[in-house]
């Protein structure tokens, strides 16, 4: 239906003044945002968190995104009762509030170093990270919005592992800036995400040249394959499966778990056998599957720590 000139003119108007505002409201928000940033800094890592986690878990459930968690839960966990449910979203709440509210803090909580007594961090698959590191190969290292999942990056930088890890752009360019500031002192070599062919080739350049990369595989793309996930189709990004067939590189899986009293615990897989075609070559579309299986298999095992407020399955 066509516009009236009247109805064209108030578009453009509201056009003009978001083109005006916009960036004004960004710098706000962003100048709010660092304020609090370094608040949190000075609370030190444990109050830190534990303040996220309790303004998350208190006022979370009263956004309307609320309703997409129960939503994606009552889906993947069918023979669980609400009040089950309810309380593993407060777990989610809780989990996001404390990921945020520990920004600040990466550095100081990954502490792990194996000739000593256990700190914050413990980790399993040692021999694997060290394989990684000295064997002068390409490789696809997977993680997901599980645990604190910024830490995997901080661990490989720490270590001497080199990734590029691919992340995602917050839309608010001031706060983008600020935390890029803080991933890049903590987190090693990055790639911004994106949905053009740069990124696309950005990402086969570091394989070809027998780096590393660091993908988070979780996360809705529209145009993706559909893959199973929790029973029902989720539209899934296949570039991992891409750049496993084309490169024939090993694939790892890593997790980071939130363990009580503030602590962690960092899993790395051994190398995953992915299916092959009849010509030898890693079946992308079938990796996947495999991929979103071991996803889902550590969602289930710990639901709470998982982020459910995203809408996984919108086609």
């Amino acid at each position: 239906m066509q516009m009236t000139p009247l109805q064209r003119r108030l578009f453009l108007l509201k056009w003009r003044i978001g083109r005006i505002l916009g960036p004004v409201v960004d710098w706000i928000v962003a100048t709010i945002a660092i304020g609090l940033f370094r608040v949190v800094r000075l609370l030190g890592p444990d109050r830190a968190s534990n303040m996220g986690g309790w303004i998350a878990r208190t006022f979370g459930p009263l956004l309307p995104v609320n309703r997409v968690g129960m939503d994606n839960l009552r889906h993947a966990f069918p023979e669980k009762d609400e009040a089950e449910l309810k309380a593993i979203l407060a777990e989610v709440w809780d989990n996001l509030g404390r990921t945020a509210a520990e920004y600040p803090h990466l550095d100081e909580i990954w502490d792990f170093d194996e000739t000593k007594p256990p700190g914050r961090i413990e980790a399993t698959g040692i021999d694997n990270f060290y394989r990684l590191r000295d064997d002068d190969r390409p490789a696809i290292i997977f993680t997901a919005h599980l645990g604190n999942w910024e830490l995997p990056a901080v661990c490989a930088a720490r270590h001497g592992l080199p990734v590029t890890a691919v992340y995602r752009t917050p839309n608010n360019a001031y706060v983008a800036q600020r935390l890029l500031k803080i991933r890049r002192g903590t987190m090693g070599e990055l790639l911004a995400a994106g949905s053009g062919q740069a990124v696309a080739f950005a990402m086969s350049n570091v394989l070809a040249k027998g780096g590393h990369l660091g993908l988070l595989v979780d996360q809705r793309l529209t145009k993706g394959l559909r893959i199973n996930f929790f029973g029902r189709p989720a539209p899934t990004n296949p570039i991992l499966g891409r750049l496993a067939r084309r490169f024939d590189c090993p694939v790892h899986g890593v997790r980071v778990v939130r363990l009580p009293n503030n602590r962690f615990r960092l899993d790395l897989t051994d190398e995953i056998d992915l299916p092959r075609d009849a010509d030898g070559l890693i079946d992308a579309e079938k990796a996947m599957e495999v991929i979103n299986g071991i996803v889902e298999g550590w969602v289930r095992e710990h639901p709470g720590q998982w982020l459910w407020l995203h809408n996984r399955w919108r086609m």
